[in-house]
């Protein structure tokens, strides 16, 4: 059976006490970067604003942000990004009584069963998740030519072969939309094209090589040398690897820097500030978000994407994975308030081979 996305429901403004809320209040911005006390945050969930008597929503939302009305248009902005006479929604009621309301039951499904009492309700080891896959493997399907799939990678995605290759595949494939990932995914990616090894260690044998530690401050070195990745792609003949799978697909990555990085390949972004609005301009059109073994920077995408999107004037959910052999690496983003979002416990290379033999072999 094809897949199809769940019917979104929206808010009945016919009926009190929505159809008597008031108009939204707003304040201007006095100081640059700085919200007007009082000042409407934004959620995960779809929100409404009642303007000139009509309930307009938010189209491209992120989580913890101000909005911004621009004649009856609504804009989410980063606090930080708030200018001096902009005008900025105030109010801190979400049902209405302030002529906001915020929609948390737009997509829910009816139960057949309503059980108060389960066991194994949470996201464990001892999980099962092939029903989690199944529903993987339709959706990716589905979004491959109607949505918009961002993948966020650690670098232990390419310190196995398997994994790496079936990346790759999925990459060459159309599976992948856009990557958001570190310094350390794209040096050890071209490590192991370069000297077939990760961090030092052989990326099938996974046995250290001599002066092997040395290798991903070389690549670092001759891609400075180079000026660009896709000058040393074309420098050394690199004809492996996810980076050359994206630059060959052109697919867009935002590699964003960390502070525990030892030198940045030309391209990574090392402003904090610069790296998120590079990673929010694929965040905010996201409708399928995975997040692999990179804890931190999947909490950060997750908190940039919204539960849901609007595509072609049609509401609907954007799905988020967490993927990682940790349960409190996956549990954590639930926990930083991304409810919409599924967790698989279980190792990254398992991962990927399985999601490749499913979806392309």
């Amino acid at each position: 059976m094809a897949f199809e996305l769940p019917k979104y429901h929206p808010p009945d403004f016919t009926h009190e006490p929505l159809l008597v809320s008031p108009q939204v209040r707003t304040e201007e911005v006095g100081q640059e970067g700085v919200a007007p006390i009082g000042f409407h945050a934004t959620t995960i969930f779809p929100e409404y604003f009642k303007i000139d008597e009509d309930w307009i929503l938010i189209e491209q939302s992120r989580m913890d942000c101000a909005v911004v009305l621009k004649e009856k248009k609504l804009e989410v902005i980063e606090q930080r990004r708030l200018r001096p006479g902009e005008k900025v929604i105030v109010g801190r009621g979400e049902d209405g009584e302030e002529g906001i309301y915020v929609h948390t039951t737009g997509f829910d499904q009816q139960s057949d069963i309503a059980e108060k009492f389960a066991f194994r309700s949470g996201r464990s080891r001892e999980t099962s998740y092939s029903q989690d896959y199944d529903k993987a493997y339709d959706l990716l399907r589905h979004e491959k030519n109607k949505g918009y799939i961002v993948w966020i990678l650690g670098p232990a995605v390419v310190f196995d072969a398997d994994a790496r290759d079936s990346m790759v595949a999925l990459i060459r494939n159309g599976y992948v939309h856009a990557l958001l990932a570190g310094n350390a995914l794209a040096a050890h990616d071209l490590e192991a094209a370069l000297f077939k090894t990760a961090l030092g260690q052989d990326i099938y044998t996974q046995s250290p090589v001599l002066h092997g530690h040395y290798h991903h401050l070389d690549v670092l070195n001759m891609a400075r040398s180079a000026g660009s990745i896709e000058a040393l792609v074309e420098r050394e003949k690199i004809d492996s690897g996810v980076i050359h799978a994206c630059l060959e697909m052109k697919v867009p990555m935002v590699l964003a820097g960390s502070i525990r990085d030892d030198g940045s390949l030309p391209e990574v972004i090392v402003d904090a500030c610069d790296a998120q609005d590079a990673m929010r301009a694929h965040t905010r059109k996201a409708t399928t978000l995975l997040g692999l073994a990179t804890q931190l920077h999947t909490i950060a995408a997750g908190n940039m994407t919204p539960s849901y999107q609007v595509v072609n004037g049609r509401v609907r959910p954007a799905y988020i994975y967490a993927v990682d052999i940790s349960e409190f690496a996956v549990n954590k983003l639930r926990d930083r308030g991304t409810l919409g979002i599924t967790s698989i416990v279980t190792n990254i290379q398992d991962f990927l081979v399985i999601l490749k033999r499913n979806l392309i072999d």
